[in-house]
């Protein structure tokens, strides 16, 4: 792991990260939630960088009763026609928006996630990019304040480490990298990985409660 991790989480936990919300992704994170609320406020799941967003398909089949926003910063991929065999589901959303704003608002609004998924996120492997890591990113307390039940996977193990080891630091919860085998991939990245034949590894946590952050 990054020798300079825990010292990274501990000064972000420490500061409040002031960057300015975009106006557009304010209108985004709007229009979400107003689809949300249309759906009945359903449990929240959000698929953070879903992609293309088959992730988010998966997901709302496989939780029928609750709402998945997949959020995702390029246009480009969540453009992309993805196969899905069946009728799409009607309890999900895919939009655009940069997730450092979208944490940080739905903290500020009190919308809590019962499901929060970071499946495979960039992991800016040089030690140079540390901070570019979601962990080693000034809005990692953010989305730990978020609460829920939290998942992230990588075929990197580093990464996972290093994701648990912030999660540790953050709350006090023990936090352990876990291999798994993806039976039934949800995301494209995860399917080649496993034809491939790449280990892949994940952590997960059930957030406590925490003091809001924005």
């Amino acid at each position: 792991m990054h020798d300079d991790l825990a010292q990274q989480v501990a000064k972000h936990a420490a500061t409040v990260f002031r960057k300015p919300v975009t106006d557009y992704n304010r209108r985004a994170f709007d229009a979400s939630i107003a689809a949300w609320e249309a759906h009945g406020r359903a449990p929240l799941i959000l698929d953070a960088g879903c992609g293309v967003g088959l992730s988010t398909l998966h997901l709302a089949a496989r939780h029928p009763d609750h709402f998945v926003i997949g959020v995702d910063q390029s246009a480009d991929r969540l453009a992309r026609q993805v196969y899905w065999p069946d009728a799409l589901p009607a309890n999900c959303l895919r939009l655009r928006a940069d997730l450092v704003d979208y944490w940080r608002l739905m903290l500020a609004s009190g919308v809590r996630p019962a499901r929060h998924y970071l499946l495979y996120p960039n992991p800016w492997p040089k030690k140079q990019h540390l901070g570019r890591r979601w962990h080693g990113h000034p809005v990692f307390p953010t989305v730990v304040a978020l609460g829920g039940q939290l998942e992230c996977r990588s075929n990197w193990r580093i990464y996972i480490d290093e994701c648990a080891a912030a999660l540790t630091q953050l709350t006090g919860l023990p936090v352990q990298t876990e291999s798994f085998d993806a039976v039934a991939p949800i995301t494209p990245f995860e399917e080649k990985y496993r034809a491939s034949g790449h280990a892949l590894w994940r952590c997960r946590l059930a957030l406590p409660s925490s003091p809001e952050r924005q």
